[in-house]
């Protein structure tokens, strides 16, 4: 069954969505849509990154690939909100 092999891609954008519509709450900010599409590309490239170093993957939940998706959708949020400061 093919669409059980997207778990991990599931959990990759809901760990992005839920990053990016707690973010504008964390880091202050308007833009929440913006947000949660920065969160789930960060979440996104992420999961692919511990793919590619040999630890989590699309067809399953992996406590690693989870974390490393997490950080990376933080990441992303807190490089874009550098970007939104003004004087910069």
């Amino acid at each position: 069954m093919w669409y059980l092999q997207l778990y991990g891609l599931y959990a990759w954008i809901l760990i992005g969505l839920v990053a990016g519509l707690l973010a504008p709450r964390v880091l202050g900010g308007a833009g929440r849509l913006t947000k949660a599409l920065l969160g789930v590309a960060g979440a996104v490239l992420g999961g692919l990154l511990a793919t590619a170093l040999g630890f989590g993957g699309l067809a399953g939940f992996d406590l690693r690939g989870f974390t490393t998706a997490t950080l990376c959708a933080i990441v992303t949020l807190l490089l874009w909100r550098l970007r939104e400061v003004p004087g910069r």
